[in-house]
């Protein structure tokens, strides 16, 4: 399987699909990125090989090799992995897959974010099934056997996965979606680029700026300013790889002050620039392999 070390993790999948699956994975010391974020679409992600720590609604869990973790639609979730060699499956799914299929038991267990673990008896075969889904999803996404061998890994892991932390289906506080920061994080999901100031955010959230920004990074662990600067650094990975906007284009798209503030600022987030990520991007569409939406 070919290796792919620039990545933009799609939150959305691309118009007329009902799932998308990708296979990523980074050699040691190779540069990662992540940062806490949410999806508009189901997500699963099978880890083949991960050392680090997963930060969700229950708080934060220690990943180990051939892990799951299931983040449902609009809810945050952040990644802090370590330098060592890692690699997983991604695959994001629209909720209403689960209803138009039948998958009851399915639809019941995939209502929280969860942290999974497997017993050793099914790791083997729960990694294989993605696998193959990841082999025919990238002959034909729209296939019978497409289709069914998404259906047998989501109803497959619902049999025999446990959450690391239980109970997971009890009511809980949950701070990641604190619902005082939802006018903020409602801008965030509809625009590729907030460009509110400190005292506007806080004020949208009727909250003093002050509380505003203590409130702000015990939710989302940056500060506010940090994470609209991330939040339009990866608005601008899936511009480049979307569109044909040049780089130059991007930076004025996503309101960074100069292209070359906006080249500095992407390098030091993704470990390339802007054009050899998009270059990145395109040699890859040529070979075959990921496109991310």
């Amino acid at each position: 399987m070919k290796k792919n070390n620039t990545y933009c993790e799609p939150f959305c999948i691309r118009e007329g699909y009902n799932f998308e699956v990708h296979y990523v994975s980074y050699e040691e010391q190779d540069p990662y990125s992540c940062f806490m974020h949410f999806h508009e679409v189901h997500e699963l992600i099978v880890f083949e090989e991960i050392e680090g720590r997963f930060f969700y609604h229950q708080g934060e869990s220690d990943l180990q090799d051939q892990d799951l973790v299931f983040t449902p639609a609009l809810e945050t979730h952040d990644f802090e992995c370590t330098d060592r060699q890692k690699s997983w499956f991604i695959v994001q799914f629209l909720p209403s897959f689960l209803e138009e299929n039948g998958l009851a038991q399915a639809e019941a267990f995939f209502k929280y974010g969860m942290h999974l673990r497997l017993d050793d008896g099914s790791k083997e075969k729960i990694r294989q099934v993605v696998a193959w889904l990841h082999e025919s999803y990238e002959a034909d996404p729209f296939s019978d056997k497409s289709q069914s061998l998404l259906k047998l890994l989501l109803s497959w892991i619902a049999e025999v996965a446990k959450p690391v932390k239980e109970p997971h289906t009890h009511n809980q506080s949950r701070p990641m979606n604190d619902a005082r920061l939802e006018p903020i994080l409602n801008l965030f999901r509809r625009n590729k680029s907030v460009d509110l100031s400190l005292n506007e955010a806080a004020d949208l959230c009727h909250l003093s700026p002050s509380y505003f920004s203590r409130l702000f990074k015990s939710v989302f662990r940056y500060n506010y300013s940090e994470y609209s600067i991330r939040h339009r650094l990866y608005s601008a990975a899936r511009l480049l790889c979307q569109s044909g906007y040049s780089v130059t284009d991007v930076s004025y798209e996503l309101n960074f002050s100069s292209p070359s503030h906006f080249i500095a600022l992407f390098k030091k987030q993704f470990g390339v620039t802007p054009k050899k990520y998009k270059q990145s991007f395109l040699d890859r569409a040529k070979e075959g392999e990921v496109e991310v939406s």
